[in-house]
């Protein structure tokens, strides 16, 4: 196991010295800190760089600038091998002819383990991957997702790994047994304590699998926090837009002697009082699960309702702005004109994108 920590670390795919300028540079200058034995999960849309920062933590990149250290050792230029880590990646990467068996036992015959430690080994690793009964046969006979437990078995199998890298692996798997997966490798976190970093663009991989999560945008770090702490106060709007279902409303304000206003109407929250500077937008974020129907407030029109299982989607507008609620499956929704009230302790003032 490892403490992996990332030091003013960027990355550009151009040769040496071409990139100078920011654009240049798919990963821009980053430092965070991984604790030994945690659970992280890198999350963000496809191009914001969580792939590279994955293969230049496991050497398969090597960075433009900055330093990779594990353990306080600088590995920005050691390979895979030195630095003692397993990746499992998008695709299967497996023995077609080798036996299930013998797929997940290589990691382990190729470092001269004794067959003694790798027989239980591996028994245990398809227990809990539900591959025992098909230890004896090829690789090639299983389907698209039963090659991929084979990918997860063979990335786990070994006990002496810094660290465990997972490049979006679920991809390929049956959306019923992504669930079941994922509470494996948290279940596996949970008794073994190996520092893994899973790279995904879905938040319920994210926020189900990982004690932090790092969002990522442009090439960027916008938040690091708990799945808690993204929900319930995102630092920027990005963070509120992509991490929710339905994402965070987002409404244009004014910000005058700490109050906040929107669409006439103060609205109480809980930053608007820190607001001193100056500023090119101003925005009030609110989720919908803390926007409710009220005798009144602000004024708005129903435009649509959505039925999403437990609880409905509502869409209403006001100001010439779209703003949605959660109700219960069971609450009466209101036709026409309603008013709307937003939660203060869960509504906060961005400027610029970022909370103040």
């Amino acid at each position: 196991m490892a403490k992996i920590s990332i030091e003013n670390l960027r990355h550009s795919y151009l040769p040496f010295p071409n990139p100078d300028r920011d654009e240049d540079y798919v990963l821009k200058k980053l430092s965070i800190d991984w604790a030994d034995g945690g659970a992280y999960a890198l999350l963000g849309p496809s191009g914001c760089g969580k792939t590279t920062l994955l293969n230049l933590i496991s050497g398969l990149l090597v960075p433009t600038e900055g330093k990779i250290l594990f353990d306080a050792r600088d590995v920005s230029r050691a390979s895979p091998e030195q630095r003692n880590i397993a990746q499992v990646f998008q695709f299967p990467v497996i023995y077609d002819t080798m036996t299930v068996y013998d797929n997940l036992a290589f990691p382990l015959r190729n470092r001269g383990v004794a067959e003694s430690v790798i027989d239980p080994r591996v028994k245990e690793i398809a227990g809990m991957l539900d591959l025992t009964s098909t230890l004896q046969k090829r690789a090639s006979g299983l389907t698209a997702d039963g090659k991929q437990k084979i990918s997860l078995g063979r990335g786990l199998v070994r006990s002496d790994v810094a660290a465990i890298m997972f490049d979006e692996p679920l991809t390929v798997i049956d959306p019923h047994l992504k669930w079941q997966l994922r509470s494996k490798l948290k279940e596996l976190h949970q008794r073994t304590r190996r520092t893994m970093i899973y790279v995904t663009h879905d938040q319920t991989e994210a926020l189900t699998f990982a004690d932090q999560v790092v969002v990522m945008n442009n090439g960027e770090i916008v938040q690091i926090g708990t799945p808690i702490e993204l929900f319930e106060k995102p630092k920027h709007t990005f963070v509120g837009h992509f991490i929710g279902s339905p994402g965070m409303n987002v409404l244009p304000c004014e910000v005058k002697g700490g109050k906040a206003s929107f669409a006439g109407q103060t609205i109480a929250s809980e930053n608007a009082a820190n607001f001193k500077g100056q500023s090119q937008k101003l925005e009030i974020g609110v989720r919908p699960e803390f926007v409710s129907f009220a005798k009144t407030g602000i004024p708005a029109d129903v435009v649509k309702v959505a039925d999403a299982g437990r609880f409905r989607i509502v869409e209403t507008r006001a100001a010439g702005s779209s703003i949605k609620l959660l109700l219960p499956e069971d609450q009466v929704v209101p036709t026409g004109k309603v008013n709307l009230a937003f939660d203060k302790a869960h509504t906060q003032i961005y400027a610029d994108g970022w909370i103040i």
